[in-house]
């Protein structure tokens, strides 16, 4: 039996849907793989792309997994929203180190710090709804507004003011279709770190014009010299109602690979996500998940080791980029990124061995500086502001003088 032709008059439609189509791929990940292809292939590729320790998970927690793995209460399903135990922790942790006051019934544990941000735009956003998102931001955080149907309305801060805004600054952005404003201090890309007052008084506006606040502080015991991390609705209790925190075990504990998030807000909206979530992964895995309740009732004696070592590698990092003719760099101040300004090298003239190139945006530039000093950086076009790369720390101080100073070689021959 033959199987008739297609009708020439079927209609054509996308093989993808327009939702998924128009998602663009991590470009942090992007610059990462294609780094480790490179060192795979032979070149001595130094990466400076990728946002995560290069410690490893402490032993006593990787004990705690091992042993989960053999209780078989771990080898079947559990509440999507969370094993009680570690919802209880998550609480117990946060009072401990912001002091914030929540019960276990206001936390939602998600599949890494990734996905409380995707469920949180979900929870909260309808089509059209606006959201202020402080620029440079993090790569995910437009993605997962667009995927929730929201608006994203970038607020651009740049190194004259250490990547920090004001209220002024969004107030001039607000609109009556305005709903959220994302707050992330520690910044990444940028390791910007808002003083309390500061974040106290974007508390007290957000409040003031009803609008939620969605923040992110998975970097909140990375912070060097006079910083502080405050925790918003703490110097902000006005916002209490309409806030959420997403934070995750990924960046304190160098667990980024055991894929333990979580989102922390009031309880109805909590309930919304963890619904949402039970059609979407339902529970995080057993293991994982016991791995992170061992590692946040423990000590922090491993992010602080973690620490010691960024604020020195931060130091000679900012000092190094910032010996690069046509580079400056300001000093971080939290995470474990640097994000200097390359735009006067921009258009400048570079010899290749297929002759002089010009590169006409810091993608380009990065290009180029992958290809020419192999050293892989991530450039600004990915968090919102042309003009800047972002280079992580989390790296062997040995890499790091290294591949700084080999990018520098290369940088200086612009003319």
């Amino acid at each position: 039996m033959s199987i008739p032709a297609p009708s020439s008059e079927a209609p054509v439609r996308p093989r993808l849907s327009a939702r998924v189509g128009n998602i663009a791929e991590s470009a942090t990940l992007a610059v990462d793989a294609k780094a480790k292809a490179l060192k795979a292939a032979g070149r001595p590729v130094i990466g400076f792309g990728a946002g995560e320790p290069d410690f490893p998970t402490p032993d006593y927690i990787v004990a705690a997994a091992v042993e989960a793995c053999g209780n078989p209460a771990n080898h079947r399903y559990t509440p999507a929203g969370g094993l009680p135990a570690l919802r209880q922790a998550v609480a117990d942790k946060t009072r401990r180190d912001s002091g914030l006051e929540v019960t276990a019934d206001q936390v939602l544990i998600t599949n890494g710090g990734k996905q409380a941000v995707y469920q949180a735009f979900a929870a909260l956003l309808d089509p059209g709804d606006e959201v202020l998102l402080p620029a440079p931001y993090w790569t995910t955080y437009p993605e997962a507004i667009a995927l929730a149907g929201g608006v994203t309305v970038p607020v651009v801060a740049d190194e004259t003011t250490g990547y920090l805004l004001s209220v002024d600054d969004l107030e001039a952005a607000r609109t009556e279709r305005t709903k959220v404003l994302l707050f992330c201090s520690p910044s990444n890309p940028t390791g910007a770190v808002y003083p309390p007052e500061q974040v106290t008084a974007i508390g007290r506006w957000a409040a003031e014009h009803g609008l939620w606040v969605i923040t992110d502080e998975i970097y909140e015991h990375l912070v060097y010299g006079d910083a502080t991390f405050v925790s918003m609705p703490v110097v902000a209790p006005e916002i209490a109602d309409t806030c959420i925190i997403v934070n995750g075990v990924a960046k304190t504990y160098a667990m980024t690979g055991w894929r333990v998030g979580w989102m922390i807000g009031p309880k109805d909206v909590i309930k919304g996500a963890a619904n949402l979530q039970s059609h979407l992964t339902s529970n995080v895995a057993n293991v994982s998940q016991q791995a992170a309740l061992t590692a946040i009732t423990g000590s922090l004696d491993a992010v602080d080791e973690m620490r010691t070592a960024f604020d020195r590698r931060r130091r000679t990092m900012v000092e190094l980029l910032n010996k690069i003719p046509g580079v400056q760099c300001p000093e971080p101040l939290g995470a474990f990124y640097v994000y200097p300004s390359v735009r006067d090298l921009i258009g400048k003239e570079f010899d290749t061995p297929t002759g002089p190139v010009r590169p006409q945006s810091s993608a380009e530039l990065a290009g180029l500086v992958l290809d020419q000093a192999e050293v892989a950086v991530v450039p600004g076009e990915a968090f919102g502001t042309p003009g800047y790369f972002r280079l992580s720390y989390a790296l062997g101080d040995d890499d790091l003088v290294t591949g700084v100073t080999r990018m520098g070689e290369f940088l200086a021959t612009a003319r």
